[in-house]
């Protein structure tokens, strides 16, 4: 499956997701039903994924996860907050550490979903 086909399918579950689940509930909520739709789709899901920096040739664990990683080329970062702030969109540094193209970063605490995804690239 192509990169834009996987993103295609990030974001048309997210949407399934949020109009079933509406805005206002945790994060962790969005991403285990998030993760179980992409699933269902047949896509491979991990989730909270360890990302190491490395330094010097050394890998060194600093507590960086990915909430989800999909047929182990995009990142996902969820959020579920009122308003997004340009540290959020930081997290997708995790592009460069993890030598991903492209992330998504999905706000699913909006009235419309839509309006609540950002996609980069790396």
């Amino acid at each position: 499956m192509e990169i834009n086909e996987i993103t295609g399918q990030i974001i048309d579950a997210a949407i399934k997701v949020h109009t079933h689940l509406g805005p206002g509930l945790l994060e962790s909520a969005y991403e285990a039903c998030l993760a179980y739709e992409l699933r269902r789709r047949g896509l491979h899901v991990e989730v909270q994924v360890g990302l190491p920096v490395v330094y010097e040739d050394v890998k060194l664990d600093v507590g960086y996860r990915v909430d989800l990683l999909v047929n182990d080329l995009v990142i996902v970062e969820l959020k579920s907050v009122e308003k997004m702030i340009s540290l959020y969109d930081a997290q997708l540094s995790y592009l460069k550490l993890s030598e991903r193209k492209i992330g998504l970063l999905i706000n699913f605490n909006v009235t419309r979903l839509k309006d609540g995804i950002k996609r980069l690239a790396n």
